[in-house]
């Protein structure tokens, strides 16, 4: 699961400016500032005074992206804000992005014991419950033994006894301040946690993160990479040239 909320997209003004500099061809820009009646081709989620890029920027633009990071140096200056929800073992991923990008997270270190824990706080969609279909039931469960009696377990059911032991030791935590109930909560938290982190990042960024993991196995980012493909000029990033009409 990913989710991604309260986007915005800033420096289009400045990142054109400067990449007219190296030819001092300011006087070919034909981007605007003009009014917009609905959702701004910029930040969609404001209607109003707006920069709409104009055929000759959008032409050098698209043209400088063509020749990579070392040409498209304006998409260092197109700025992108964020929330993004996703789990840890997405983050995992994410986190080898370091230049470029800022990032404050919820801290798990402090509010682990916040809020009791349930199901929705983890990544469970892939996850086979215990009504499967009996043959891929029988592949995607765990089977103890005990006593010499075998026990069908779900890997949903697995998680909720996880989410059941987090919950039993957040309430000792709680009750008796025992640092020791606090670190079983910490080691014993599944990489399915989701977490929700602030970010910031920008256009280079992203047509890096699209290059190479557009076809990722992760579910996650591929729903990234879709938002990224909404974003506005987003042909800036992907390569994809918007059909004329």
């Amino acid at each position: 699961m990913l989710k991604i909320e309260n986007f915005e997209v800033l420096g289009w003004e400045h990142a054109i400016r400067g990449m007219r500099n190296p030819k001092n061809s300011w006087d070919r820009s034909d981007s605007e500032w003009s009014w917009i009646e609905d959702d701004s081709p910029i930040n969609p989620s404001d209607a109003g005074l707006s920069l709409v890029i104009g055929p000759n920027d959008h032409k050098l633009l698209m043209s400088l992206a063509d020749g990579g990071p070392v040409h498209a140096k304006y998409r260092r200056m197109i700025t992108v804000y964020l929330d993004i929800t996703a789990p840890l073992y997405w983050w995992k991923e994410f986190d080898t992005y370091k230049v470029g990008t800022v990032a404050n997270s919820c801290s798990t270190m402090h509010k682990i014991h916040a809020k009791e824990f349930t199901l929705e706080d983890f990544s469970h969609e892939q996850l086979m419950c215990g009504n499967a279909d009996p043959d891929i039931r029988r592949s995607y469960t765990i089977v103890p033994e005990h006593d010499g009696v075998t026990c069908l377990w779900s890997t949903t059911h697995v998680l909720n006894t996880i989410i059941n032991a987090l919950n039993v030791n957040r309430k000792a935590y709680l009750e008796t301040n025992d640092k020791r109930y606090w670190w079983q909560m910490i080691q014993l938290l599944p990489t399915s946690y989701n977490q929700k982190r602030t970010v910031m990042l920008n256009y280079e960024v992203l047509a890096n993160i699209y290059k190479w993991r557009r076809n990722h196995k992760l579910d996650e980012w591929h729903t990234f990479c879709d938002w990224i493909e909404e974003l506005p000029y987003s042909e800036l990033i992907t390569g994809y040239k918007e059909e004329q009409e």
